[in-house]
């Protein structure tokens, strides 16, 4: 596999061990790229949670995170974000958990760029360096790994998971846009693996979108 020839052993055993750290027995915000994306970081950082969870930022949520001054303690991507904003959190410690499939192998060579600590992930059979934490979309995948890490409490924001994603999924948008019939679909199943997570984890697991799609066996909470 590219991915796992480009890593560094060494390297990755030191990122897994800095993300199980930062994990383990604690709460941890996974922010999707759902058009609530933007005003759920603001309520976040209204109420400090982001002083007390350790932040997990979705691909391009990265973007939304730094505009607001927030460093993602780690970042689950399959390079489709802005890289930019990604290779900058990276440089300045942000673990990069970086996901291999079959459409994103020209992207890959992005990896080299990376001077911080960087994972690899796939959705088949774990390969070397590479790892399978389970998930689908990269938003259900953050939560899967945070979960195989020992987080007691997962908060979502910015899971919306309905007709419309965030302008932060990709960086041409400029605002909301409806989904694709292919993105709805992952959306899905995104949905189904979040469902099946939650009855099958001790962790606590909180929706804090406050709209959009209802998971089932997920905790909600509307802000006020």
């Amino acid at each position: 596999m590219i991915l796992n020839e480009i890593l560094d052993d060494a390297k990755v055993r030191d990122a897994l061990d800095k993300v199980k750290g930062m994990i383990s027995g604690n709460c941890v915000i996974v922010y999707g790229c759902g058009p609530s994306l933007e005003r759920n970081v603001k309520e976040i950082k209204r109420v400090g949670l982001d002083k007390t969870c350790v932040n997990v930022a979705v691909d391009g949520a990265t973007s939304a995170l730094l505009k607001e001054g927030i460093k993602p303690g780690l970042i689950v991507t399959d390079l489709d974000g802005k890289i930019e904003d990604i290779l900058s959190a990276n440089l300045e410690g942000s673990i990069v958990v970086v996901h291999a499939h079959g459409d994103n192998i020209a992207s890959l060579e992005k990896v080299k760029e990376f001077h911080g600590p960087v994972l690899g992930t796939t959705q088949t059979e774990p390969i070397g360096k590479i790892y399978n934490f389970f998930g689908f979309t990269d938003g259900d995948r953050a939560a899967f790994l945070s979960e195989a890490m020992g987080a007691h409490t997962i908060l979502l924001a910015g899971f919306d998971l309905g007709e419309k994603v965030g302008r932060f999924s990709k960086p041409t948008y400029t605002c909301d846009v409806y989904a694709t019939a292919v993105k709805r679909k992952k959306l899905k199943y995104a949905k189904k693996l979040l469902e099946w997570l939650a009855k099958n984890t001790d962790a606590v697991i909180v929706n804090i979108t406050g709209k959009g799609e209802v998971i089932k066996g997920v905790k909600t909470l509307r802000w006020v």
